[in-house]
This record gives structure tokens, C-alpha cells and sequence, in this order.
């Protein structure tokens, strides 16, 4: 199997320490398995873009001494794919037009099908897909079998909103498959997403990633990092710092202090003894 992994930030805001480490993952993660590092855009909701974030961030990959391998992919760019996505599930029946706001979700926020047998007098507001009503696993490298059941826990989820614009779900899925993504190294507040991931690439016919969510860089009060909040923004002066500690931070050894080309070697040497070499023996990474 020939390697694809990719790293896929918002342009919400300039690069945090926790998106830098994100990066540095999905990059020695790919690097160590000699394979193809990508780079998206993931700015399907527009709304929350910021101006000019997307080069910035690209910017500051380079600046690290991380490039994308292939032409860098922007979602919104990809409305007409999307559509063509959802209308395939639409012919097959498992999409639906739902009139519900917020405030009549349960308060548990999972969605009890409301709109599963028509509309009901409501105008149409999103489209959701029905899910069923069954468990879904992945197997994650970072955090073991992880499972959820579709119908008890998530309900008919949304794939095209309110405001027109499509869901994370739908564009990430039929991203990963346009790209040939085969492993998705991402933070652990993503893993819920997985299962659901999961069962959207079966019902198009995908192929389906490996998965590995790794534990996130948090905040002193323990919130986790964003960029729309202005949390602490990468220091681009002293990119050797941020490998550091994104190797620490990811149970790597971490590299000496030389020239950031020699370290990043020094990092996806112990990347590959420690994801790749040890996988012969207990099967992980």
C-alpha cells in the first residue's frame, strides 16, 4: 500500500502550537512510513474563514520545513463534488430535507428523526442522512477499538445546513477518497467522528483509512486550543522549539539542537523506530 496521509486545519485563524503539532504528526507519521504528505484546506464553512489564513498557515508549514507533496486542496472550491455526493445518497433514500431548529433538538442534542416521514407543515432548513440503527468501530492507533452506535448516540446527522453550506462529514469523507488518503493522523477531539466517517465511506463505496488519534495540546485551564480564541500562535523564530516539543508531546525522542534540516531528520528517525519498527512486534502503528 503506498502511504497517504494528510494535514487539513481551518483558516480560522493563524497556526496555534496545537495545530503545529497536528502537523508534525500527520508529517512524521507520513515521513516515517515513506509516504506522500498532504495538505487541505478545510474552509467548507465560510463563514468561519478568516481572510487570508489559509496563506498564513501554509506559510508557516514552510517556514517549519513542512511543504505539501501535490497541490494543495481547498474545500471550497469542491461545492459541485459535494453535491454530486449528496445526490447519490439522495436516489438512494438515505438523505432527507429536515425543518428543525436548534431549539427543538432534545437536550441531549441527538436528533430523534423528527423529520424521518416528511416535513410536517415545516419549511425545509438542511438535509440530513439516516443513519442505522447499528454499532460502528474503528480501530485507532493511538487510542484502541473505538465504537459508536449511530442511532443512540449521534441520530440522523446533518450533511448539507442551514446556511447552504456543507457539513464537515460529507467533505471530509469525500475529500479523503478524491485524495486517496489511506491513514488519518488527527487530534483525539475528532475520534467521535470516526465512526460515522467510517459508515459514510461504506455507503459511497470508499476505501476505508487507518485511523490514529492523538492525545491534543490543551490550554493551562485544560480547554483545547483554537485559533478563532487567538491562542498562543506558532513562534515561526524558533521553529526548532515547536519540533521539540511536538516530538515530546508525542512520546517521540526528541531531537538535538542542530539545524532544522538535521533534526527533522533526527525526528522522523525516531518516528520510524517508534511507529513503524515496533509495529513487527505488537501490531500498533
Amino acid at each position: 500500500m503506498n502511504y497517504r496521509g494528510r494535514f487539513a486545519p481551518s483558516p480560522t485563524g493563524v497556526l496555534h502550537i496545537g495545530s503545529a503539532v497536528a502537523a508534525v504528526a500527520s508529517f512524521l507519521h507520513a515521513r516515517a512510513h515513506e509516504g506522500t504528505w498532504l495538505v487541505r484546506i478545510e474552509d467548507v464553512d465560510e463563514q468561519r474563514a478568516v481572510a487570508g489564513a489559509d496563506r498564513a498557515i501554509l506559510d508557516s508549514l514552510a517556514r517549519l520545513g513542512m511543504v505539501s507533496d501535490e497541490a494543495v486542496l481547498v474545500q471550497s472550491q469542491r461545492k459541485a463534488v459535494y453535491r454530486q455526493a449528496l445526490e447519490g445518497l439522495r436516489q438512494r433514500g438515505l438523505v432527507y430535507a429536515c425543518g428543525c431548529t436548534r431549539r427543538m433538538l432534545p437536550a441531549g442534542g441527538i436528533y430523534p428523526g423528527t423529520c424521518r416521514a416528511g416535513l410536517r407543515g415545516r419549511p425545509a432548513r438542511m438535509q440530513r442522512v439516516r443513519v442505522p440503527n447499528a454499532r460502528y468501530c474503528v480501530q485507532d492507533l493511538w487510542q484502541g477499538r473505538y465504537c459508536q452506535h449511530l442511532a443512540q448516540e449521534v441520530g440522523d446527522f446533518v450533511l448539507l445546513r442551514a446556511d447552504g453550506f456543507f457539513a464537515y462529514q460529507l467533505a471530509c469523507v469525500v475529500d479523503d477518497a478524491f485524495q486517496g488518503i489511506t491513514h488519518v493522523i488527527r487530534g483525539v477531539d475528532l475520534l467521535d467522528s470516526a465512526p460515522r466517517q467510517r459508515w459514510l465511506q461504506q455507503q459511497w463505496g470508499f476505501a476505508e483509512p487507518v485511523y490514529g488519534h492523538f492525545p491534543l495540546v490543551l490550554a493551562e485551564d485544560g480547554r483545547k486550543l483554537s485559533k478563532s480564541q487567538r491562542d498562543r500562535s506558532v513562534d515561526l523564530e524558533a521553529p526548532a522549539d515547536i519540533l521539540r516539543f511536538a516530538c515530546r508531546h508525542l512520546g517521540l525522542q526528541s531531537p538535538s539542537i542542530a539545524p532544522l534540516a538535521q533534526m527533522w531528520r533526527e525526528a522522523e528517525a525516531a518516528a520510524r523506530a517508534a511507529w513503524v519498527e515496533s509495529a513487527c512486534n505488537s501490531g500498533f502503528f
